[in-house]
């Protein structure tokens, strides 16, 4: 068995309690919905936060953006559908062949899986709640939006902390290479 360092004793730390501020705030700040909504929400934001956590400020910085555009394709395609038609398992599997055309045609095909993902967990919160589907688009935008930002906060500002205090990899695989490369959420 591998012995951890203490960098990714501090990786595993400070990514556990991003997801449990990005958690809190988009279930107790901003959780103004029903059970069911806050608690999707809090999971959403904390997958935000886990999808951002790489191995470099930059990676972050990349992960975050690769997130947010793939999230405001699929918002678009997800509130436009629910708006005109009820959601079915054709009405997904059309949505999310619109999203892998656009990200295609935007030449985002590293955010193809992730738009898909995004634009599945949208509409079954919409065929959950079909009284509030409308509701679910902008919900879900916001929770990624805290996500990635509490996420992107957290690294940047724990990175730099163990920069100042001098601790290093010792390898060239920086911390977190053993953490999940893609999250395809």
């Amino acid at each position: 068995m591998k012995r951890l360092t203490p960098l990714e004793l501090i990786y595993a730390f400070d990514m556990a309690f991003a997801c449990a501020i990005s958690y809190v705030l988009t279930t107790e700040l901003l959780g103004g919905f029903d059970r069911g909504d806050t608690l999707l929400g809090g999971m959403w934001a904390a997958v935000a936060t886990l999808f951002v956590f790489r191995e470099t400020r930059e990676g972050s910085l990349m992960a975050g953006i690769s997130r947010l555009a793939a999230t405001c394709v699929s918002f678009v395609l997800c509130f436009i559908y629910v708006a005109l038609l009820p959601v079915n398992a054709a009405g997904i599997g059309f949505v999310i062949a619109a999203g892998t055309i656009v990200m295609l045609l935007l030449g985002r095909r590293e955010d193809i899986v992730t738009t898909g993902i995004t634009t599945t967990v949208v509409l079954v919160a919409c065929a959950i709640n079909p009284k509030h589907a409308l509701a679910q688009p902008p919900l879900r935008l916001l929770d990624t939006v805290v996500g990635i930002g509490v996420g992107m906060l957290v690294r940047w500002a724990a990175s730099y902390a163990v920069a100042r205090i001098g601790i290093v990899p010792a390898s060239p695989q920086a911390v977190g290479a053993t953490a999940v490369k893609e999250v395809g959420a």
